[in-house]
């Protein structure tokens, strides 16, 4: 008997990053992790559970950015070059500790983990990891949603009202252009929500949306029913809560499952550990050391002291974990269906690089959890639009202006570190307006090639990974350059316009490395 539904939302994004004019890019590395240690594995479970009749469901979000990456040619050559390099570590690392009696099994795991990986990029994907995304929505198993298009932080940006309807209707186009279909949900930037937001997503067809918990609790009036039902904004779209409980089962590594001491600890890699000379062909040109995903040695404790990293007790303590979630959310479930008059819903959203990047083994995680549920059949896995479809009616509410960054509200993309960006980003909207609507009516082939790098010059200084990265201070200076820089390239586009001058090399310089968004045109900002 079913006792409720359970609808996972993985978040998966990053910054467009695409940097031709290097062979090796530091941030590009970002992507190339986030492919193999996230996205491929993710989708290999799919993959597997699609094998076994394991029935799942998955709410993902492929932002803007990311789709345009993983489709993007020059990125797809150096990731496969990436791979390659990757291979050839993993045979030098066999030859290194391949006879090793304790670290030799360790070398072997990664050996055939990184040649299943490469098989199954050129061969399932056919070298683009959205043709796995789009198999599994084909065949119902997966709900792909969109988010800003580069991920702008909708309220600060609100003070310019086109520049949230381009965030999102340039977001549905891409969307559209890269699956076939216009979305039916979004991943709102951050979980951000103002008041009025609900309009504009309503004008493209948005029929759902994710907060954090008292983005419903603090609404007006409050969520009779929680979290554990959506609600309908003003404009009829759905808001999803975030529930706590079973989010921070998950994430936390103090109280959560990737904190357990078998688990593969993240922080010790070969490429800080062993010398220089051996590692340099495969970390930055430059001598700076990054991580290289190869990784001997697990969690242990909060002690410097690692124990050895065993794959078959971390696959059997993963297994254990599964079970063991799915047990928790069924008494959970037990419990608010004793309150409820309907069967209660548990929404669980994580950042997708939690799982294979961040918790080594979470798509595992993932997998022994739709299979307990398969087994038992009692909590069942959904996507929103099944939910909405079995129950659409729904309290009306006007949900609280919130977000789910920390302290819960606008902090952390507003603050004395980063707040300099935002006279900018509003009085380039202004400009890009206020051009877009003089020349929507005709325009020649040069201005409009000006006018379209403008706007994806204005979009991605939007993001807000900059401000964000400026106030964790994890990356601090790539973040203010890439802000500068495309302020600087957008003022000096605005020139061109003004004086009517083109610098055609810089101007074409911009549409290689700047290539996102092709087929969007600047009459989006009118």
């Amino acid at each position: 008997m079913e006792k409720g539904y359970w609808i996972p939302v993985l978040h998966s994004h990053l910054p467009f990053v695409k940097h031709p004019e290097h062979d090796y890019f530091l941030e590009e590395h970002w992507l190339f992790e986030a492919i193999s240690e996230c996205y491929i594995p993710l989708l290999m479970q799919m993959q597997r559970m699609e094998r076994e009749g394991i029935d799942f469901r998955l709410t993902t979000s492929i932002t803007p950015p990311l789709a345009e990456m993983l489709a993007d040619h020059h990125l797809q050559e150096k990731y496969s070059r990436h791979l390659e390099m990757q291979l050839e570590l993993a045979d030098k690392e066999m030859a290194r500790v391949g006879g090793d009696p304790v670290y030799g099994g360790v070398a072997r795991f990664y050996q055939e983990r990184y040649r299943q990986i490469s098989e199954f990029y050129h061969g399932f994907l056919a070298g683009n990891v959205l043709n796995g995304y789009r198999h599994f929505a084909d065949a119902g198993k997966v709900e792909i949603i969109t988010c800003g298009a580069t991920h702008g932080f909708l309220p600060l940006l609100s003070v310019n009202p086109k520049a949230v309807e381009a965030q999102i209707s340039i977001a549905v186009s891409t969307h559209t252009k890269h699956f076939g279909r216009p979305p039916k949900g979004i991943w709102l930037p951050e979980c951000a929500y103002y008041d009025g937001l609900d309009k504009v997503l309503a004008r493209h067809n948005i029929r759902f949306f994710f907060m954090d918990s008292h983005g419903l609790v603090y609404g007006k009036p409050a969520s009779r029913l929680g979290v554990f039902a959506p609600v309908y904004t003003p404009e009829g779209v759905a808001a999803f809560g975030r529930d706590p409980e079973s989010s921070k089962k998950v994430w936390s590594s103090k109280e959560g499952y990737p904190g357990d001491s078998l688990y593969r600890d993240f922080y010790r890699d070969i490429g800080y550990d062993l010398p220089f000379e051996y590692v340099a062909p495969h970390i930055s040109p430059d001598g700076t050391r990054v991580f290289t995903g190869f990784k001997y040695h697990r969690v242990t404790g909060e002690t410097d002291y690692k124990e050895v990293y065993d794959r078959q007790a971390a696959m059997e303590r993963v297994a254990l974990h599964g079970e063991n979630f799915h047990f928790d959310r069924e008494k959970q479930l037990e419990h608010l269906g004793s309150l409820m008059e309907r069967k209660p819903m548990l929404v669980s959203p994580y950042d997708a690089e939690l799982f294979g990047h961040w918790w080594f083994e979470g798509p595992e995680f993932l997998y022994h959890v739709f299979k307990a549920m398969d087994a038992h059949k009692v909590i069942k896995p959904m996507t929103p639009p099944e939910y909405l479809a079995r129950f659409n009616k729904n309290q009306v509410i006007s949900p609280s202006p919130s977000s789910w960054g920390d302290r819960g509200y606008y902090d952390v993309w507003l603050n004395g570190g980063n707040d300099w960006i935002y006279r900018h980003l509003h009085m380039m909207a202004e400009r890009m307006e206020e051009l877009a609507c003089r020349h929507r009516d005709g325009v020649d082939h040069a201005t409009e090639r000006v006018l379209n790098q403008m706007m994806r010059e204005l979009l991605l200084a939007q993001s807000s990974d900059w401000a964000f990265l400026m106030t964790t201070r994890t990356a601090v200076e790539y973040s203010t350059k890439r802000t500068r820089e495309h302020i600087a390239n957008f003022n000096r586009l605005y020139e061109m316009i003004l004086e009517g001058g083109f610098d055609w090399e810089f101007l074409g310089w911009l549409e290689t490395k700047n290539s996102i968004f092709q087929q969007v045109s600047f009459r989006e900002y009118c």
